[in-house]
């Protein structure tokens, strides 16, 4: 029994097929097969059915992968740490920040990690939407702040890290501001829709709070869709605290639109399993698991 058959069968359980766990390894799906096979006849029994185009584990496979797990999961807590005392400090550390999360609280993380590693140079960068995920997993970024949307969660580490609130605003002198009560999507979609683009494609794009048959501007992040809501020409979704003082001297007020009310979303700090942290990386991740 080897590690590498381990992995195979991890693989095909997670992605469902051979040629999904095939694309998982970066192998040949002919390899994954006679490594599966190889421990089945080693162990004198099967792990999958074979019987439908996915395959499922047997009984005897379901307990047998139950341990595996377990092997798996040590393995790879193994490898960090031999990767930790073979790591030299790191020279750059990418951390991905949604644009609605607000920065204050990771500020108060990174501080003292910044003073306790000055070899090590921080680059924080403002991602919309699938921006966060797209970076991780396209190893642009080694850890992001994000909600879970589109994160495969299965391919992660994560730890919670916040809460934001999205609240609908709009120029208190804008029409539906004038009229109280809930505001339907028939009566809003004559008004201009404000909306922020995201700042990827692909499989990871994503779109939020789109009202269908609206009027909308895009535009390409929250400090220019703030300036155009307050030019009284719109209404749209902001981050709670980045209208926290407009709203307090009432340069801007809610709005209460059918479909469209305050959200509260948990954010995570989420980072790729299995990979190898540097010691500032790692430095990082317990300080943000000691305030979670």
């Amino acid at each position: 029994m080897t590690l590498d058959q381990l992995l195979a069968v991890d693989a095909i359980v997670v992605a469902g097929t051979f040629r999904g766990a095939a694309d998982r390894l970066n192998k040949a799906q002919s390899a994954i097969s006679h490594q599966v096979k190889k421990l089945e006849d080693e162990l004198q029994f099967d792990l999958f059915s074979r019987s439908s185009y996915r395959p499922q584990l047997t009984p005897k496979g379901e307990v047998f992968y139950r341990e595996a797990v377990r092997i798996l999961h040590h393995m790879r807590g193994l490898q960090t740490t031999v990767g930790l005392l073979k790591a030299e400090q790191e020279p750059i550390l990418r951390i991905s920040v949604s644009a609605t999360v607000p920065v204050q609280p990771l500020f108060d993380v990174l501080k003292p990690i910044s003073d306790a590693f000055p070899g090590t140079d921080i680059r924080l960068i403002s991602d919309m939407m699938g921006g966060p995920v797209s970076r991780l997993m396209s190893n642009e970024a080694e850890l992001i702040i994000a909600r879970l949307d589109g994160v495969p969660v299965d391919e992660v580490e994560l730890q919670p890290f916040g809460r934001v609130t999205i609240v609908p605003v709009c120029h208190p002198d804008f029409p539906p501001a004038k009229i109280t009560g809930m505001h339907s999507v028939a009566e809003m979609q004559s008004y201009l829709q404000v909306v922020v683009a995201d700042s990827v494609g692909g499989d990871f794009e994503q779109s939020r709070d789109i009202m269908p048959g609206a009027r909308r501007w895009t535009v390409s992040d929250f400090p220019t869709k703030k300036a155009v809501l307050l030019a009284c020409m719109g209404w749209g979704g902001m981050p709670k605290h980045l209208v926290k003082e407009e709203l307090a001297r009432g340069d801007l007020v809610t709005l209460d639109v059918e479909g469209f009310h305050t959200q509260k979303s948990e954010v995570f700090a989420v980072r790729k399993r299995g990979t190898i942290m540097g010691p500032v990386q790692a430095a990082l991740w317990d300080a943000l698991s000691s305030r979670s």
